[in-house]
């Protein structure tokens, strides 16, 4: 890619990681590479189908803090934190490095939103974007000024949404 820009999917509703997932499945369709870094999933736990489809395609997936205080308990706020700005370094190095022609950060902007990341911190990876590479950045807690310098952003509200009548994660649908 000649251009690459910054989307950010946020909002309350349902689809802002589907979204991301359809990006990358349409940019390995045209043999671009395609990294994917998520943030606060727990796949051993849920066993994302996502995750699995991502890497048979050939996209390289790597995840960070795959744990949140909300679901664990006796998480420490300090050891999420530093997992995360483990993962911030690491997207720094490929940032640098030039190695995909899309990034995906699946969830970072929750670790915005919980304050294990600062949005600082989140600019600093915005500024380091190649030129070529297209930055994708999804969740709940897209700050107005991280906004302000998306080139993209979807909101994606809930009008409705079935988990309000107790209807549980299902798999191959929320996960």
């Amino acid at each position: 890619m000649k251009q690459g820009l910054i989307q950010i999917y946020t909002g309350d509703g349902k689809g802002k990681t589907t979204a991301a997932v359809g990006l990358a499945v349409r940019a390995r369709g045209h043999n671009l590479k395609v990294g994917y870094v998520f943030f606060h999933k727990d796949p051993k736990r849920f066993r994302y189908g996502e995750i699995k489809v991502l890497k048979k395609i050939g996209v390289k997936v790597l995840g960070f803090s795959h744990k949140r205080p909300h679901f664990y308990k006796n998480l420490s706020q300090n050891s999420v934190r530093r997992e995360c700005l483990r993962g911030v370094n690491f997207i720094k190095k490929i940032c640098c490095d030039g190695s995909y022609d899309v990034l995906i950060l699946d969830e970072i902007l929750i670790s915005l939103r919980d304050g294990f990341l600062k949005e600082k911190e989140i600019h600093e990876i915005m500024n380091l974007k190649p030129r070529g590479m297209e930055l994708i950045m999804t969740g709940r807690g897209a700050t107005s000024k991280i906004i302000k310098e998306a080139d993209l952003v979807s909101i994606i509200k809930k009008k409705k949404h079935y988990f309000d009548r107790g209807v549980a994660k299902r798999r191959g649908v929320e996960f």
